[in-house]
């Protein structure tokens, strides 16, 4: 994150200009302090403090020496820090997210062009080779890739149910105007039998099956990873508005804004105090790490399986030629098929028949037959290899966090007098945590109990969707 992009996510935590070695002894005005709480907090100067003053009534901004701070103004400051950290969270993780849901939009668009090119190159193959069934043909297309947008999209539709309901539905019609041509059944309790005849007679041969197993695989595959890119703002959506503990808000109070009541508006943290706080406030958003570099992994993994074969875009882009291949089996087949399905349903009370003709304006899609596949494959398959390499680079996002807010401009300077929490002093003194609730036992800045149920409920999403 750059520097500027700190300041403009952040300038509310603690007024970043360190003007010198500033010690605590010697305050005389409160005048700077005032200024800044009606600025920073929008708060009326009237009652505040003009000097220092004694003040037992604080709860967590105490010490020995006179104050700038009244109770009122505490509380407004605890307030504030909570905001504050907040917002420094939304900022810092601004472009994870930005990345993430800009990819799952441009994927979702993606699919949806895919489905209605896939749906007109069917739609061309009826109208251009087989117009006399194509505009019966034309409501059971639709049916099915409006199936294959319900399912890639996450309702609970079955692909075996669809794909088969598309084959079957199409199987009377191939029968009444290719292998049988000119003459149709007048009577609808006939057609049905012919449609229901369809998986016992196998009219297409292996191709109902090829196209399940494709359609099967590849949308899965989509399903799952757009799924997944959702999750995955729905994990920075949760983290970015936390429930911050009474300790880590009283912590964040006394990092923050304990050095006004002192007159020291302008100090930084100690890295080291800096680091006890944030790893304390954020002990258990860190137990997302392990499951966040996991989810990460299993993104690639599935990106890399989609491909070949089993691309949704190879798929939807060429069903349309297996239909085709499908149809001319069954027209191949014809003489065999038509004594089968007298066999089953008896011979038809025939009438003759002028079917529809194509109303599909395939004029702006002349072209469309001849499909680039490597061009299309490219497209989606180069976005997504983009999108994984970038998503990269933030496997250690919630693991180490706390320490980015810290580093970038939050500590003071190496060798700079810092704020310890008490005073200033040239250097913290006590020991620094590590990251996460089990290394917290010892934060000498902030207790931690317990997990918290709201990061353990996303956790438990993020297993869901690796498996």
């Amino acid at each position: 994150m750059s520097a500027q992009t700190w300041r403009v996510g952040s300038q509310c935590l603690l007024l970043l200009a360190l003007v010198g070695s500033i010690r605590s002894e010697g305050v005389q005005s409160c005048e700077e302090v005032r200024k800044l709480f009606q600025g920073r907090l929008v708060g009326p100067v009237k009652g505040l403090p003009d000097s220092p003053r004694a003040g037992p009534d604080l709860q967590v901004c105490t010490a020995k020496k006179p104050s700038c701070c009244t109770r009122k103004m505490e509380e407004r400051y605890q307030v504030v820090a909570r905001q504050d950290m907040q917002q420094v969270l939304q900022t810092s993780s601004s472009t994870l997210k930005f990345l993430i849901s800009r990819n799952a939009a441009a994927f979702q668009e993606t699919l949806e062009t895919l489905i209605r090119q896939a749906e007109n190159y069917t739609s061309i193959l009826f109208c251009n080779t087989y117009r006399n069934m194509a505009l019966e043909a034309a409501a059971s297309t639709q049916e099915l890739f409006t199936d294959v947008g319900l399912y890639l999209f996450g309702a609970d539709v079955n692909p075996e149910e669809f794909v088969n309901r598309f084959f079957d539905s199409l199987f009377p019609l191939v029968y009444n105007h290719l292998i049988n041509p000119g003459v149709t059944d007048s009577s609808l309790e006939y057609s049905e039998c012919v449609r229901t005849a369809r998986r016992d007679i196998s009219p297409f041969g292996n191709i109902p099956k090829r196209v399940l197993g494709q359609m099967g695989r590849s949308l899965l595959a989509s399903r799952t990873f757009l799924q997944a890119l959702n999750l995955g703002i729905e994990v920075i959506n949760t983290t970015d508005h936390l429930h911050f503990s009474k300790e880590c808000g009283r912590a964040l109070l006394r990092m923050q804004y304990c050095p006004h009541c002192q007159g020291l508006a302008l100090t930084k943290p100690c890295m080291g105090y800096c680091l006890n706080v944030m790893r304390g406030c954020l002990a258990h958003v860190a137990e997302l790490n392990p499951h966040w570099h996991v989810y990460i992994r299993s993104l690639e993994e599935l990106s890399d399986a989609m491909h070949g074969t089993y691309d949704i875009e190879h798929v939807l882009l060429n069903f349309h030629l297996l239909v085709n291949d499908a149809v001319m089996q069954a027209h191949r087949d014809g003489q065999k098929l038509s004594e089968q399905v007298n066999k089953i349903c008896g011979r038809p009370v025939r009438t003759p028949t002028q079917s529809p003709r194509c109303s599909f304006d395939g004029s702006k899609e002349k072209h469309g037959m001849k499909i680039s596949i490597r061009n299309g494959e490219e497209t989606l398959a180069n976005r997504r290899k983009e999108f994984i390499n970038s998503l990269r680079l933030y496997r250690t996002f919630y693991g180490g966090l706390a320490d980015q807010l810290c580093a970038n401009e939050l500590d003071a300077a190496d060798g700079l007098p810092c704020w310890n929490g008490e005073d200033i002093v040239k250097s913290y003194t006590q020991r620094v945590v590590g990251n996460g609730i089990k290394a917290q036992s010892g934060n000498p800045e902030v207790k931690v109990k317990g997990t918290d149920p709201v990061i353990n409920q996303i956790i438990d999403k993020l297993r869901h969707v690796i498996q």
